[in-house]
Order: C-alpha cells, then structure tokens, then sequence
C-alpha cells in the first residue's frame, strides 16, 4: 500500500509539473498576444517565472523514478552484484544528502517568507511563500524518492530510476532505434 501510495504522490507532482508547462505556455501566450493588441498582462513575467520553477521542481521526482533522469552510469553500469550495491547505495547517499540540504534550505526560505509575510514586487503583490511552495514541495518529493529507492536498493531490489539491461538481441535494436540504449 506504502509502495502504491508513493508511486502516486510522483505521478501527481509530474501532472502538476505538466499543468504548470500549461500555465506557461498560456502566460506566455498572454504576454505575447497582449503586446501585439496593447495589452498588458500585469505580473505576467513573475507568474511565468513562478510557474517555470514550480515545474522544474515538481518534476525531478516524477523523472527520476521514470528513469528519465540524466544519470552517469558509465561506473556502475559495469559494475554487478555486490559491488553495484554498494555504488547505487554510495550514489544514492551523497545525492540524498545533497537533495536533503537543498529541500532543507526551500523549505526553511518557503517558512521564513510565510513567517515575515514577505511579498513580492511586482505589479500584483504576492505573498512570496505561495510561489515558493512549488520549489519546497518539489524538493521534498524528490527528497522522499532518494529516500525509497535507497530502502529499495538496500534491501536488494534493482533500482527503478535504472532501466534493467537488455536481455535479447531484439531489444538492444528496440532500444537503440528509440535512442534509449
């Protein structure tokens, strides 16, 4: 039930990251449309600044588990058994730490903001936190990713962020003429 219900807390943060790419497109829209018709979309600029951080964060986690994400295997690749363990396990702790460091910090920023009632200074005044939510949820999540794919590994299972290595002829060509080799 545990692994159900992480699965769909990444799940959703993609749909969320793919409904802030929407609000760009549409703010992007907006501000380029309006300036052709003398429209000025007020704020337009932080909403899309705004959106574009929320979407970037939201869907590390999504991607990571996906096995999407840009990931350097040259090392572990070649490596089996045991000692592929031990490097997906050594990898997986310094990257946690460094995600746990950065989810601490937006989060801490995210509480200090609310905390201050700091707003933005744009046209429209925000208060800062709501946007910044997008960043510590992002972090968070992905934080929380890192987290189960180190149990994941550590109690012997293959790591889902890495796609298994092919195991017929049929798929070496499937994947190479995807470009996903």
């Amino acid at each position: 039930m545990l692994r159900r219900a992480l699965d769909c807390l990444y799940l959703a943060a993609g749909y969320l990251a793919g409904l802030f790419l929407i609000a760009i497109f549409l703010l992007m829209m907006a501000l380029s449309l309006g300036r052709q018709i003398g429209v000025n979309v007020q704020s337009g600029d932080d909403f899309t600044a705004w959106s574009l951080v929320a979407m970037s964060f939201l869907a590390l986690a999504h991607t990571f588990k996906s096995s999407e994400l840009i990931r350097m295997g040259l090392v572990i690749e070649r490596l089996s058994g045991k000692a592929r363990q031990v490097m997906e396990l050594t990898a997986l702790s310094i990257g946690g730490a460094i995600v746990a460091t950065l989810a601490w910090a937006a989060i801490t920023m995210t509480y200090d903001s609310w905390l201050l009632n700091d707003l933005s200074s744009g046209v429209i005044s925000v208060p800062l936190w709501i946007p910044q939510l997008g960043f510590s949820a992002g972090t968070s999540i992905l934080l929380t990713a890192f987290i189960d794919e180190f149990f994941n590994v550590a109690t012997g299972g293959y790591p889902r962020y890495s796609k298994p290595p092919p195991t017929t002829k049929e798929e070496i060509v499937e994947r190479a003429a995807s470009g996903n080799l």
